[in-house]
């Protein structure tokens, strides 16, 4: 290691521009280019109407991962908090003027541009609780009167997020903030004590849903139940995913989705349609790309000499991979059908946007390793 970056050396733009890890940035296009190739099956061998768009959304999304990468990461520590502030402004205006879709009140738009705010909202909270463990020691945060600030970060957008509804995307903010917690340093007793409360509140809570998600619940529990009215979308994607066998029925040839059978096949069920023509061995390959992008991510974070970027990088990516993991589990049958697109495959802007921003933060974090940060977010000597 150089005499300057055990100094803390900050590197100047030509250095960044030579550290852009390269190796994830690949993995990100390869699986994107998945996700266009099964977008265009999914329209019948045609670019219109997903997959054309989602290119385009991918070519501006890596401009934006780029610029976001080569900028100082003592930066986005100190924009942590107003991006979150953001977000929240954008969750109230949804709630205020939102515009609804499938039954849900989730996106605003912004002159020519559909937003979901709730997409930003996961990458603003892990850089506002990376901020905030930034700032505090190994000490303060085993007490739990530190905890309740950062319960509150994620209280209010949660809550927000709830009542549009969408019950994937607080369980995804609820998840990371707690993955979040743990790498923090929070006592494992903690979270038993936390998880007996939520054990505790669940017959409550259920009560308090719509009917739509407690069929949702109890549709999970036994799909075969009504197979052709709350269960028909898993258990079509149950049909498909088993239709497929090891190897699939090959490339625009899946006969599940292409005769309309399976829902949703371009963003929730995606996946779904790619195990179909491409087989469990396809899905094998695509996961096993996954992994090392969340490998990627967790080894970058673990390099990190800032508690900073160490914090939101393995944020950054814990949320990569809930994304991964509750979208898969869901088309499986392993946990109740929530909306939670697969990464850089769905049909989606906003998520790919938000998505792209969070590995530019990551390989941001790559670039500034060597930058060491105090807790009060200056630069150390």
């Amino acid at each position: 290691m150089s005499i300057g970056a055990e100094r803390g050396h900050t590197p100047d733009f030509a250095e960044k521009l030579r550290s852009i890890n390269w190796g994830l940035i690949f993995l990100l296009t390869v699986i994107a280019g998945i996700g266009f190739m099964v977008l265009y099956s999914a329209a019948n061998a045609s670019f219109d109407p997903w997959a054309s768009k989602s290119m385009i959304r991918y070519g501006i999304s890596l401009v934006l991962l780029l610029v976001v990468s080569v900028v100082d990461i003592r930066f986005w520590l100190k924009a942590a908090y107003p991006i979150y502030v953001v977000g929240l402004v954008l969750l109230v205006l949804v709630d205020l003027h939102g515009r609804t879709g499938l039954g849900a009140q989730r996106w605003i738009e912004l002159g020519p541009l559909s937003l979901q705010p709730s997409e930003l909202m996961k990458i603003g909270l892990v850089m506002v609780l990376a901020h905030y463990f930034n700032s505090r020691t190994i000490e303060e945060v085993g007490r739990p009167l530190h905890l309740i600030y950062p319960l509150l970060l994620l209280a209010i957008p949660a809550a927000l997020v709830m009542k549009q509804p969408d019950l994937g995307t607080a369980m995804m903010l609820v998840l990371s903030t707690g993955g979040i917690f743990f790498l923090a340093g929070v006592r494992l007793w903690k979270f038993a004590i936390a998880a007996a409360c939520a054990a505790g509140i669940v017959p409550i809570a259920f009560g308090f849903m719509r009917d739509y998600q407690k069929k949702r619940i109890l549709t999970f529990l036994n799909p075969e139940n009504d197979s052709l009215g709350a269960g028909y979308h898993i258990t079509q994607s149950k049909i498909a995913l088993g239709s497929g066998g090891m190897w699939g029925k090959g490339y625009l040839e899946g006969t599940q989705s292409h005769l309309n059978f399976l829902p949703e096949k371009h963003t929730d069920f995606i996946f779904t349609m790619f195990a179909e023509e491409f087989g469990m061995a396809g899905g094998c390959v695509l996961l096993a790309l996954y992994a090392l992008v969340v490998a990627y991510g967790c080894a970058i974070g673990l390099r990190s000499r800032n508690h900073f970027g160490r914090m939101l990088a393995l944020g950054v990516t814990l949320n990569f991979f809930l994304y991964v993991f509750i979208n898969t589990a869901m088309v499986m049958g392993l946990i109740p059908v929530v909306g939670v697109p697969l990464p850089l495959i769905s049909y989606g802007g906003t998520a790919m946007l938000t998505l792209m921003f969070g590995f530019g933060l990551v390989i941001s974090v790559y670039i500034h390793r060597d930058v060491r940060i105090n807790r009060r977010g200056e630069s150390e000597s």
